[in-house]
């Protein structure tokens, strides 16, 4: 009877087990992904809109630029928390440089009014001189520029 009831407690566990590997067997193949079809669907006007960005990126034919943008320098003018005072400090260096671009960037919560497009540091730095009789503190800041048009050479 003993070896009875021995044979008996040998058999439960490896019947829980070979139930566990089933159970592992069965979740993992009701979870794995088949191979399927993806439609997308957008509307017609987002191929309008990106066949229009990729002309304005590549510039059009006939001399005519298109919008592109690379890496370059600012100068920083204006630094604070006070929307007029900033506003001021652009009108005052639109008044002294009406040739040169002005651009105002708030970072929260601070106003910054930063000038010109400038492709090389030396660029920035000699124009920086020029501020310094009109604005106090002037920081020279690395970011994404508008660099300017360039007008084909006639050789």
């Amino acid at each position: 009877m003993k070896k009875a009831i021995f044979d008996l407690k040998a058999k439960q566990p490896c019947i829980r087990y070979c139930f566990l590997l089933l159970f592992l067997f069965v979740t993992t193949e009701s979870f794995s992904q088949n191979a399927g079809k993806v439609e997308v669907i957008a509307p017609p006007l987002f191929d309008t809109l990106l066949a229009k960005r990729a002309d304005l990126n590549k510039g059009k034919k006939g001399g005519i630029a298109g919008y592109a943008s690379s890496y370059g320098y600012r100068v920083q003018i204006f630094s604070g928390s006070n929307r007029t005072a900033a506003y001021n400090a652009q009108a005052k260096c639109n008044r002294e440089f009406p040739e040169l671009r002005t651009y105002i960037v708030y970072h929260e919560p601070n106003f910054k009014v930063r000038a010109g497009d400038f492709r090389t540091r030396i660029e920035a730095e000699r124009f920086r001189e020029q501020l310094k009789d009109y604005f106090p503190i002037l920081f020279i800041i690395s970011e994404k520029i508008n660099p300017p048009k360039v007008s084909p050479a006639n050789d």
